[in-house]
């Protein structure tokens, strides 16, 4: 349990930089090298490599090696595990509103 919650503080700290969550929209739509990743940003490629690093400590993104080229890979698993942590609580929040709800509707017609 300890694992999976340092698993996820350090994905979810990892996305909370603007510039990591475009790579990963990037990475979404498929493969893509440091220099395809740093050609729509204003920062050095070492920054874009920093940043790269950051996800892949985090487990989001793979990096392989293809002759010369080492494409950077998102992890559909990784973002599968944060979504699910997400829909559990969101889950949770929505049961206890409908729960409010059919609690306000029945005082409501006693009401009346």
């Amino acid at each position: 349990m300890k694992r999976n919650e340092e698993h996820l503080d350090r994905a979810f700290m990892a996305l909370a930089d603007p510039v990591r969550r475009a790579l990963i929209a990037r990475l979404s739509r498929g493969p893509a090298t440091v220099n395809e990743l740093a050609e729509p940003f204003d920062i050095t490629k070492q920054a874009i490599s920093r940043h790269i690093s950051v996800l892949e400590g985090a487990g989001l993104i793979t990096r392989t090696r293809d002759g010369q080229r080492r494409p950077c890979h998102l992890d559909p698993a990784a973002l599968e595990a944060l979504t699910g942590w997400i829909d559990e609580h969101r889950l949770n929040a929505e049961r206890q509103f409908r729960r409010l709800d059919k609690l306000l509707t029945t005082m409501k017609e006693e009401e009346q």
